[in-house]
């Protein structure tokens, strides 16, 4: 097995969907991965009543984490992030899954704040774009949380996270394959509520508006957006398409352009949170195809470069 000789960093991410482990080199412009493998999770099957991650659950995670890190030190890599996001973090059971995955395998999952997955995003986005991009406005839509980020320069001025990612709101408010106008409207309602409360606490005005996550990146394909072409969703293209999801089954959504089979259940949800948050945010948003991850690997390799131009320490 081919050794990577060059200093690089990884983050293994273990997700609701899937384990995927991206190592990129220290010293490169981009983020084009060295090294990367998947494994596959379905953890928004795996939680009981009591929101708790079941012992298949937990038995998935741990296979999952010893596979990325074993195929990351068989390369040589040992600076890989293991990153555990929300559905993990948000499980009843969260601390306890962190210490059964670390007794069987030796890695201690890490969590990040919703600030600093924010941040994160932002960071990703003003990378994507350069600083001639000017003031950028972050929108970030997860399965557990959603998270805003803003500013002008190289850091977030304003960062948030709100918990009404996708697959959560599915579950409290949507949890029946049959949804009513009432329960339509009722969401949308509260979302907005949500969205304008949190983004009326931020200077937004003159902004660009930027999309960092899988939901609005499919949302965008399905409103008409085409690979290679426009990659904006609009408001407008978006509200049509309410009222047509809420009238399908998740496995007449799985069908429709962007929408994937693993994301289709919650594609109504994520849908209201986008229509809420561009209500607000100006009616439309710019997809990027750079997320939190992204952001979190630059952010290791920036750490990485800085410590190999110090060198060393001096002993006295």
């Amino acid at each position: 097995m081919r050794k990577i000789e060059e200093p690089a960093v990884g983050v293994l991410d273990v997700g609701s969907f899937s384990a995927r482990l991206v190592v990129v080199p220290v010293g490169a412009t981009s983020l084009e991965p060295v090294l990367n493998h998947q494994t596959r999770l379905r953890l928004d099957r795996e939680l009981d009543g009591r929101g708790r991650l079941t012992d298949r659950g937990v038995a998935a995670v741990t296979a999952a984490v010893a596979a990325g890190m074993t195929t990351a030190y068989r390369h040589g890599v040992t600076g890989v992030y293991p990153l555990a996001t929300s559905s993990i973090r948000d499980a009843a059971n969260s601390a306890a899954v962190v210490r059964h995955v670390a007794g069987e395998t030796g890695v201690e999952l890490q969590f990040l704040s919703g600030r600093r997955e924010a941040e994160l995003a932002y960071l990703a986005a003003r990378r994507w774009y350069g600083p001639k991009a000017g003031p950028l406005l972050i929108l970030d839509i997860g399965g557990g949380t959603v998270e805003l980020a803003a500013g002008c320069g190289r850091q977030a001025t304003f960062a948030r996270s709100l918990p009404m990612g996708a697959r959560s709101l599915t579950r409290d408010w949507l949890p029946t394959e049959r949804v009513t106008g009432k329960q339509v409207k009722a969401l949308r309602a509260y979302a907005l509520d949500k969205a304008a409360t949190a983004l009326g606490a931020a200077d937004i005005a003159e902004h660009r508006t930027v999309g960092c996550s899988k939901v609005l990146q499919q949302l965008a394909r399905l409103a008409g957006a085409r690979p290679g072409k426009s990659r904006d969703l609009r408001l407008d293209d978006l509200r049509a398409w309410i009222p047509r999801l809420a009238a399908m089954p998740t496995s007449k959504r799985a069908e429709l352009p962007g929408i994937s089979r693993n994301r289709a259940h919650q594609a109504l949800a994520g849908a209201i949170v986008a229509e809420a948050l561009l209500t607000v945010a100006g009616g439309a948003v710019t997809i990027c195809p750079w997320s939190t991850r992204d952001g979190l690997l630059l952010a290791l390799r920036d750490d990485a470069a800085k410590h190999r131009r110090r060198g060393p320490e001096k002993v006295a």
